[in-house]
């Protein structure tokens, strides 16, 4: 099977931060995002005492990923899911802890460069965005059966648009006329609601609304939102999880849940420290890591990463609001 291009971003700093948890022989990576493979390879290759749990939901990524990963099929497992399907997957294959957790968020190349599958405002393409084709609301859906203000507060919320209105209104005037079936009317639409001064600069106009109605469509940040607490909870001592981010919002959730799981809630001047009220992590990045002006020359859709990362160090658990 040909390979779609796909360059891996981070790719040495991902592979170094989960190494040192998968020496021991039978370790397990749970790559919760396994997209075409890029950072799985990697690992197999370099970590051979390893094992690695890919799970993605889109059917036509894991067909490439396993293909690609051939050469370590006797180490590689692969499931079709939604990464807040963790605990499930875990369970069904047997796994009480594992020793890393890999997330690597947003739109895959494959997803991008597939112009048939709508992520890409700048080829035209069928509104559909989902990355699971068998199941849920296309955009074409969402744009054509939204009111403006839901479709307003999604641009805003997930897009961070400052037009919102004005693009929301727009779009329901034109679907008024014909439902939206195509990208290039979408990008159409949206260029003429906003200023011809705002349009100068930044972009295409219309990247912050595929944005946002990408993460609704797919319902990615409350996927997270579930998923990042579950991966937690399935490391063992010793293991770690790492996630690369590529807009703020995922950051923010990111960094709120592991500086929660790092801090230490024992109340001041506690004699005795129950080991539930201790850090359960240790973070091992300050701050969120970007790539370098070498890697985003080589590899643009890198410019925008933000990686965050951490080491399970107390067994306890505990119920974090």
């Amino acid at each position: 099977m040909d390979h779609p291009q796909h360059v891996p971003v981070l790719l040495d700093r991902v592979v170094a931060l989960v190494a040192p948890a998968l020496q021991r022989p039978g370790s397990v990576l749970v790559d919760a995002t396994l997209g075409l493979g890029g950072h799985s390879a990697a690992v197999l290759g370099r970590c051979p005492e390893a094992r690695v749990v890919g799970i993605d939901r889109d059917e036509q990524a894991l067909a490439v990923a396993a293909s690609r990963l051939a050469f370590a099929e006797d180490r590689l497992t692969i499931v079709h899911a939604v990464y807040d399907q963790i605990p499930r997957v875990l369970a069904e294959l047997g796994l009480p802890a594992v020793d890393g957790v890999l997330f690597d968020l947003g739109v895959s190349s494959l997803q991008l460069d597939d112009e048939r599958r709508g992520f890409a405002y700048a080829k035209d393409a069928p509104l559909d965005m989902r990355m699971d084709q068998g199941s849920g609301r296309t955009a074409a859906d969402v744009l054509n059966t939204s009111s403006a203000d839901e479709i307003a507060w999604l641009l805003r919320r997930y897009g961070d648009e400052r037009f919102a209105r004005r693009i929301a209104d727009s779009l329901v005037r034109e679907r008024a006329r014909e439902p939206f079936t195509s990208s290039a009317r979408l990008v159409d639409v949206v260029r003429g609601a906003i200023p011809a001064a705002a349009r100068r600069t930044g972009g295409n106009p219309a990247k912050r609304t595929f944005q946002a109605l990408r993460i609704e469509v797919n319902g990615e940040l409350a996927a997270l939102e579930q998923a990042l607490p579950a991966a937690v909870d399935a490391l063992r001592v010793g293991g770690r999880i790492v996630v690369l981010s590529y807009h703020s919002l995922e950051d923010r959730l990111v960094k709120q849940v592991l500086a929660a799981r790092a801090a230490d809630t024992a109340p001041p001047g506690l004699p005795v420290v129950t080991a539930d009220l201790q850090p359960q992590l240790r973070l091992l990045t300050r701050g969120a890591e970007k790539a370098s002006d070498a890697e985003v020359a080589a590899n643009p859709r890198a410019a925008s990463v933000r990686l965050r990362a951490a080491e399970r160090i107390n067994a306890s658990t505990r119920e974090v609001a």
